[in-house]
């Protein structure tokens, strides 16, 4: 079949992408579902940070690639052997393809399935397909097997969590990596107690999901640090108690004025040296968690001794250390249970002709969570 896709050729291209267009949207082939695939046609699809760090370079990937990895949908065909999932299915997509074999898989920790990291690298689905390509007839690679960023898409159903169709899809898409990640990172890395003491460096969506699953936690404390009033005020709304412009106070100093350091410390901004002040605001004995992804040249440097010494811990928690078929249930019960306010997340819906100049706002600051629909 024929569909429209947003397909980034070339990264690095210079701000404002409104002007530059790194994202070229237009038509493809998308191949029909191999055996244990599904074709899906997209509901809703976030604009992510994760998808500005490769636009920009910082996180490169195989070019050319149909971006995007947090999404919703409804499942149009099934593939071969695919016994789960059926035709008007409403889905969320796990951005890690989940083998279910490997060790990682089989010891529970499925964010870090070996198969689906290979095939994420490689811009591949899991059986090493890639289903896009363009009308000439060039191979488009995936982005996280999931391609968010078109009209239909082609994943290997371990890509797929089926969810209630009652659940809005503009806000379903948003479980897919924000809540996911954010509130992951609490429950799961961090396991954060009732009454303790909670940081969150970076407001962005999963910064902000960060501090909705600290409050339904039951952290007594949680500070919220970021450069953008707009951004701190959303925090108040999701559960912060304590409120820091980085840009005009020094969050350490301020949260040590008050907690004496805080029991876990996160870091969702993706900067090494944002990470070195979560660390410093975490106290003796505290656990800091990164969530963000900096560059891979980037290195993080701390006082050895304060590992031992400070019996300190240092975590990192990829796609929040989730089991995506256990936690994304358990996550959108708790969102209509009004224990996570996910809606304060969205800022915007957009259409895929938009994108490129959606993501100067998210590179800006000036949104949050925008969410292409796709109504015809």
């Amino acid at each position: 079949m024929h569909t429209r896709a947003a397909v980034l050729y070339e990264m690095e291209k210079p701000t404002p992408y409104a002007e530059t267009k790194p994202l070229v949207v237009e038509e493809v082939k998308l191949a029909d579902p191999g055996p244990g695939e599904v074709l899906v046609e997209m509901a809703g699809a976030g604009l992510c940070h994760s998808d500005l760090s490769t636009i920009d370079g910082s996180r490169p990937r195989v070019m050319p690639m149909v971006m995007g990895h947090e999404a919703s949908g409804i499942v149009r065909e099934v593939g071969p052997g695919v016994h789960d999932l059926k035709p008007d299915d409403h889905v969320v997509f796990s951005f890690v393809p989940l083998c279910g074999h490997c060790l990682p898989c089989a010891t529970g920790r499925p964010a870090l399935c070996e198969p689906g990291a290979q095939a994420n690298i490689a811009g591949t689905l899991l059986s090493g397909r890639r289903p896009f390509s363009s009308l000439s007839g060039q191979e488009i690679n995936h982005h996280l097997g999931v391609a968010a960023f078109a009209e239909h898409t082609v994943v290997a159903q371990e890509s797929l969590i089926k969810i209630d169709s009652q659940l809005p899809l503009s806000t379903a898409a948003l479980f897919g990596c924000a809540v996911m990640t954010g509130v992951g990172a609490v429950v799961n890395t961090a396991k954060v107690e009732p009454g303790s003491s909670v940081a969150v460096f970076g407001l962005g969506g999963v910064g902000l999901s960060t501090i909705m699953g600290a409050r339904a936690a039951g952290a007594e404390t949680i500070f919220a640090i970021d450069l953008l009033p707009e951004k701190l005020e959303h925090a108040a709304q999701a559960g912060a108690t304590h409120l820091i412009n980085a840009g005009e106070e020094d969050p350490v100093t301020m949260i040590k004025d008050i907690t004496n350091g805080v029991d876990y410390a996160f870091e969702s901004v993706g900067n090494e040296l944002v990470l070195q002040q979560a660390y410093a605001a975490t106290k003796r004995g505290g656990t800091t968690i990164t969530i963000g992804l900096p560059h891979p040249n980037k290195m993080f440097s701390i006082p050895a001794v304060s590992l031992v010494a400070e019996e300190r811990t240092i975590k990192g928690s990829y796609m929040g250390s989730a089991v995506p078929r256990r936690d994304l249930p358990r996550f959108i019960a708790m969102y209509e249970a009004g224990l996570l306010p996910v809606d304060q997340l969205l800022s915007r819906t957009i259409q895929l002709d938009e994108i490129n100049a959606a993501f100067d706002a998210l590179a800006t600051g000036a949104a949050v969570r925008q969410v292409v629909t796709f109504e015809k």
